[in-house]
């Protein structure tokens, strides 16, 4: 036998709530190796094993090579340790405290071993909702605080019972300390309600029967609450529209494999990632004459999930149509967790509530990834990858980043590693604000990080996250919107420069306008707006965004053509038209949303916005059944930047459309002159800087026909081409991008 010795190894990243202990423990048993496993009260893992030093190596090889599925080794210290002689291999209880950075794992849908047991008659699992192990469930919206002990989560309310708690210590199951584990004598309950009453009776199975009645269902999941309804019934989708008054945003669909098949041909690549453990939402293309029109009106697309529950799953099997799944929220207004708020706020828009009584600790709206030009990208970033870090280093300070306004997420910057929160929402609302409040509190409890003292913001001054950052932080940095969008694509593919290419509705400019179409050259944080869209009047300044007739009035007048196109009544036009040639109320704009807004209301497709990025999607939408027909975009320099000149494109649109053509092809022209425009800006930019990589950002740059026409301009020039692949490239990322833009600020400052 080779000589003895004994190692402390730390492992950190997600290594806790993955079944990491007890694999441990089986590689160290496996090898004849004594010692032990313990959780650090950081989220990682600390390990002493002692043993012939060939045997200690292999385990050490094992630990990489052989870990479980869900488990992600950032980090591995090992570093040699007195032999004490001590015999057998313990797995000893967590110790508070702790030394490094790991992370808890996000949501994951419920593994196939735990569906067979569910399925199983024999098991004591059959036909139990909430069951889970140590490969899926919930982790991120059960967990209080570190070390991810049961004690620490909504599953201490649920003493376990002698089968849960047997496997629970053994160390060869695979729920060896499986902190939600559960089953019917033990585990949470559901209940069914109408009425005000619970129905008696298997509560899956009086839901099924509701929402095969076409009644709306309130379903609390995992992270939060759903409104459920047939997606085939049109009756049903429009009564729900009507009484969450939401009466165009598309709905998400919840549906089996085969279901899909009936309104979807999703991809090889779409597929994967509905299949996959994350079971984010995955933006189609529709095949008409299936689904309710109401589900996603004027959209060529649909948002659909696979069931990634045990509820869902047992929900399917009474089912045989897709369902209509959308968040439990008013607009503007956090989803509803709680059951005494959810039956007190929804009695007038579910009909049916099916509930269970264990507790969410950290709401988490689904995921929503779509494919633009050829890769996935984030609409929303959350269930499924929320807490997941994203390794970058930069540098020591911890940091804090409150995004903008809307779709906000923020970001925590720890120890080499950036924590981006789930989906927050508008702060338009009170309770939004006190989300994002209690949001921060609780990702800085699980990742162990103490409150920055350096908080980001965005440029606005008068947006909530700027306030609240002045009430958060010692020190407040502000980070122009686009700088932040073009930063971000810059950290995520850990480039020190390039030129971004930023379209977007709005953000506040360094002179005060509302840009939204820019193009930015970024190096180690230092920027130059280099150039972007035509400046035009908003008339109206924010009534511009709800009504894309005024956009589309304002590029008319601009371009020297009447109006009257504009599809204004004749009371607004004349009102408009004061307000532009007075100066009242009409900021310039260059945003690349207000110019497709004004496309889509000249066009006849979107008369109003009833929810956010509506006439720039219907345009989309348009788009698709349609052809790109010659046209030159033209770009001419004024004040020291690059323009492409909208107010010329939208003259040569209209006489396009005098020529005869049509809705479709125009609005692919639209779209496809934008993205050439603003691409050949870019490269002429980065040849004269000397950059190779050109980047698109920006809520707009998911549009997969806009995406892929920049990708193609970039590429054909030989420069390399950059999207978001970690962070949604929308609002939902510009905290990761402030976090970016101020670690480069504080390196280079003395702030």
């Amino acid at each position: 036998m080779g000589a003895q010795v004994r190692v402390r190894a730390h492992v950190g990243g997600i290594v806790q709530g993955v079944g990491f202990r007890p694999f441990v423990y089986r590689i160290a048993i496996k090898r004849g190796l004594s010692g032990f496993v313990r959780n650090l009260g950081d989220a990682g893992v600390e390990i002493e094993v002692e043993g012939p030093a060939e045997r200690v190596h292999s385990f050490l090889s094992a630990l990489r090579d052989e870990a479980p599925p869900l488990s992600e080794i950032c980090e591995l210290r090992v570093e040699e340790r007195p032999l004490t002689g001590e015999k057998g291999f313990f797995i000893l209880p967590s110790r508070d405290g702790g030394e490094g950075g790991g992370t808890i794992p996000p949501d994951i849908a419920t593994c196939d071993q735990c569906l067979s047991d569910i399925e199983d008659p024999e098991s004591r699992y059959h036909r139990y909702w909430a069951t889970s192990c140590t490969n899926c469930g919930p982790r991120f919206t059960v967990i209080e605080a570190l070390p991810y002990d049961r004690p620490r989560t909504a599953f201490r309310d649920f003493p376990m019972c002698e089968g849960c708690r047997r496997e629970y210590q053994d160390p060869l199951d695979r729920r060896y300390h499986a902190q939600t584990i559960a089953c019917p004598a033990c585990g949470p309950e559901l209940f069914y309600l109408e009425s005000g009453r619970e129905v008696p009776g298997d509560p899956i199975a009086a839901a099924a029967a509701a929402l095969r009645e076409g009644k709306i269902v309130a379903i609390k999941g995992i992270g939060g609450t759903h409104l459920a309804c047939d997606a085939t019934r049109e009756e049903a989708v429009a009564e729900l529209r009507r009484r969450l008054a939401r009466p165009g945003q598309p709905y998400a669909l919840m549906a089996t494999s085969h279901m899909i098949e009936r309104f979807a041909s999703p991809t090889e690549e779409e597929w994967k990632l509905l299949r996959s453990p994350r079971r984010p939402i995955v933006v189609l293309g529709e095949k008409p004459g299936y689904l309710a029109p109401s589900v996603a009106p004027g959209l060529h697309t649909v948002g659909v999930m696979l069931p990634y529950s045990g509820l869902h799953h047992l929900l399917f099997k009474h089912i045989n149509f897709p369902l209509v799944m959308t968040s439990a929220n008013f607009p503007g207004r956090p989803m509803l967790t709680e059951n005494e708020e959810i039956l007190a706020e929804l009695p007038e828009v579910a009909d049916g509530f099916l509930l269970h009584n264990r507790r969410i600790v950290a709401r988490c709206d689904d995921s929503v990834v779509r494919f633009a030009a050829g890769v996935p990208v984030f609409l929303r970033r959350s269930r499924g990858w929320v807490p997941q870090p994203i390794p970058l280093d930069l540098g020591e300070e911890p940091l804090l980043a409150l995004g903008g306004e809307l779709n906000v997420a923020f970001a925590l910057y720890h120890r080499g590693k950036v924590f981006l929160s789930q989906h927050i929402g508008n702060l338009d609302h009170l309770d939004t604000l006190e989300f994002l409040k209690e949001a921060i509190r609780h990702l800085l409890s699980i990742t162990g990080a103490p409150m920055p003292k350096w908080i980001a913001c965005d440029l606005h001054p008068g947006f909530a996250t700027t306030r609240m950052a002045e009430e958060l932080g010692e020190r407040v940095i502000q980070v122009q919107h686009h700088v932040a969008h073009v930063a971000g694509l810059g950290g995520e593919h850990g480039l020190p420069e390039l030129v971004g290419i930023a379209i977007d509705g709005y953000g506040y400019g360094e002179d005060g306008a509302a840009w939204g179409g820019e193009v930015i050259v970024w190096r180690r944080g230092a920027c130059a707006r280099a150039g972007s869209l035509a400046p035009v009047p908003m008339p109206g300044g924010d009534l511009a965004t709800l009504r894309p007739g005024r956009m589309a009035a304002s590029y008319l007048v601009a371009a020297g053509l009447d109006p009257q196109g504009s599809g204004l009544s004749p009371r607004e036009l004349a009102m408009v038209r004061f307000q532009i040639e007075r100066g009242l109320n009409c900021p310039l704009t260059t945003s690349a949303g207000r110019f497709l807004d004004a496309v889509a209301a000249w066009l006849g497709i979107a008369k109003e916005r009833t929810y956010e990025g509506e006439p720039a999607m219907r345009l989309e939408a348009a788009a698709a059944a349609g052809k790109t027909l010659p046209l030159e975009p033209v770009i001419e320099e004024r004040d020291g930047r690059l323009i492409l000149n909208t107010v010329a494109l939208f003259r040569k649109l209209h006489r396009l459309r005098k020529e005869g053509a049509s809705t479709a092809d125009l609005a692919a022209t639209a779209q496809a002159a934008l993205a050439r425009g603003l691409s050949r800006i870019a490269i002429g930019v980065a040849r004269e800087e000397g950059i190779g990589a050109v980047g698109l950002t920006g809520g707009a740059a998911v549009n997969d026909r806009i995406a892929s026409a920049v990708k193609k301009e970039v590429e054909k020039a030989g420069l390399r081409f950059l999207c978001h692949r970690e962070v949604p490239p929308g609002d939902g990322g510009l905290s990761f991008g402030q976090l970016v833009q101020v670690a480069h600020v504080l390196s280079q400052s003395r702030w």
